[in-house]
């Protein structure tokens, strides 16, 4: 009794009175409406770097805590080598199916989109994905970009979600990462995933709704960037 009502009085409950369409996009009108962004280390550092209250001094965690609102593909191709600055990509994709900019077109049978086109017979466009995430007693959610190596990892834990008839919205998942090494001797950071617990029904119900609204959130915000300036969004 005592850790359900924990639950409900923490977790999720915070939702039940906010909408992100009236409270969120009226009071960002005329400024940057961008979600923050968790960052991934390099070279096989375990420490992800979550935005904090000062923007020049990051929180640093091993692990964190949260429950996946709306994921989706995100190829993008440099057809120069990335430098790590915010430059957009050359060509993009929000599906894996269409991309756009240049080339732009069906990614799967774009040469760049073949192994043996990139470095080390990698792709020259990285297949990465995109995830949408909301901490416990939080409002607003966090992005976090999976690096072309955690691919693996996050469709194997979303497959054993769907096996026990579960989805990523309706269970707060643990984000950790794990130092790995490539065929080339390279070390990187692989973000490992794992069920912390399930969603109340209240939680669930909450989080199904908020979902939907960060899902066409995201989708009209990506549209709007292709239409307006017909070039692919930042990074």
């Amino acid at each position: 009794m005592e850790s359900n009502k924990l639950i409900e009085n923490n977790g999720y409950m915070n939702l039940s009175n906010f909408s992100a369409e009236k409270e969120f996009l009226n009071e960002m009108a005329g400024l940057d409406s961008e979600f923050e962004r968790i960052k991934i280390p390099t070279g096989g550092s375990t420490i992800f770097e979550l935005p904090s209250e000062n923007p020049d001094e990051p929180d640093t965690v091993k692990e964190f805590f949260a429950v996946i609102l709306y994921h989706h593909p995100l190829y993008v191709f440099y057809n120069t080598k990335f430098n790590g600055s915010n430059t957009p990509p050359n060509c993009m994709s929000l599906d894996g199916i269409t991309g756009f900019g240049t080339p732009g077109g069906n990614c799967i049978t774009c040469c760049n989109n073949k192994f043996g086109s990139g470095e080390n017979g990698s792709k020259a466009c990285k297949n990465k994905h995109q995830i949408y995430l909301l901490k416990e007693n939080e409002i607003l959610p966090l992005i976090l970009t999976l690096p072309t190596s955690s691919n693996k990892e996050f469709s194997r834990y979303i497959k054993r979600l769907l096996s026990k008839g579960k989805k990523s919205d309706t269970v707060v998942t643990k984000f950790a990462l794990k130092k790995a090494v490539n065929k080339c001797g390279i070390s990187y950071s692989q973000v490992q995933f794992s069920t912390e617990r399930e969603l109340n029904n209240k939680e669930i119900s909450l989080i199904k709704n908020y979902s939907e609204q960060i899902k066409i959130y995201a989708q009209n915000k990506i549209s709007h960037q292709f239409e307006s300036k017909h070039e692919v969004p930042k990074l």
